[in-house]
This record gives structure tokens, C-alpha cells and sequence, in this order.
């Protein structure tokens, strides 16, 4: 038996929480499945890792969807990164506004540049205004015409 850490962030799928969580492994480096629990030949309770972050998914049924109200963000390292999150994400997900978009099992994501953060820690609060207007016209995160509106 696996002792989890002592918070997880715990999922709720209808029957693909193993597909997820492959998928999820697939795509952040430094993360891996870290247990299935099964009943007969099917997962009931999947552990993996994100980035060292333990998460735990459960096929326990229809009628949980995800909401909004909880949804996973990732610092990335560049546009590159975002670009490739991105797509895999939405591919049969959608997209939403702001960085944020849901996956095709219904998770809300976050896909974030370091670089947002950095230009939103400006020198001066026009500075930070004008990224922050900028970042509420996008939907996936354009690091280019952060910068440029942190020029000004």
C-alpha cells in the first residue's frame, strides 16, 4: 500500500480516471503513475504524480463533473511549451479565455507563461496594467504581445 502525501488533490471520473492520468503523465515532465487500484481488470483508483504534485483520480461514476471552480495551472517555461500544452489540452477539450481551457475529460487548466508573472511584477503599476489588459483580450497566452504591451 502507497501512503499518500498528507494533502492530494482528489479527481472524480466517470470511468476514464487511468486514461487521464496517463494522458496527464504523457504531457509534464517529471511525473509519472504511481499506483492503480483495481476491481477485477478495471482501475477504480489511480495515483500519479504532475511535476512531484500527487494527484488522485477515481472512476466513481457519472453525475460528478468537473467544474471550473477547480482547475490545475501550469508555469511554463516559454511559448513553446505553451503552444505544446496547449494543444494537446484542447485537442477535444475547448478552450476558454485567459490562459484557461477544459480538456477533453472535462479538467479546467490553466497554461501559463513564467513570463506573465515576471512582466506582472513590472516596475510601474502602468506597466503591470497594460499586460494584465493585454492578457484579458487573449485566450492562449501570447508571450510576444505580452512583452510588447509591457513596452508599451
Amino acid at each position: 500500500m502507497i501512503i499518500p502525501p498528507k494533502i492530494t488533490p482528489f479527481l472524480w471520473y466517470d470511468c476514464e480516471a487511468e486514461e487521464a492520468a496517463e494522458f496527464y503523465v504523457s504531457l509534464i515532465p517529471d511525473s509519472r503513475i504511481v499506483d492503480v487500484q483495481r476491481q477485477g481488470e478495471a482501475a477504480f483508483v489511480v495515483s500519479f504524480d504532475l511535476a512531484g504534485v500527487r494527484f488522485t483520480a477515481i472512476n466513481g461514476g457519472p453525475g460528478r463533473p468537473h467544474t471550473e471552480a477547480f482547475s490545475i495551472a501550469v508555469t511554463c517555461e516559454d511559448q513553446a511549451e505553451v503552444d505544446r500544452l496547449w494543444a494537446a489540452l484542447t485537442d477535444g477539450g475547448k478552450e476558454i479565455q485567459c490562459g484557461w481551457l477544459v480538456d477533453r475529460f472535462g479538467l479546467s487548466w490553466q497554461v501559463v507563461p513564467k513570463q506573465f508573472y515576471a512582466l506582472m511584477g513590472a516596475n510601474t503599476p502602468e506597466q503591470s496594467q497594460r499586460v494584465m489588459q493585454a492578457m484579458m483580450g487573449m485566450v492562449k497566452f501570447d508571450v510576444a504581445a505580452l512583452e510588447a504591451a509591457f513596452a508599451g
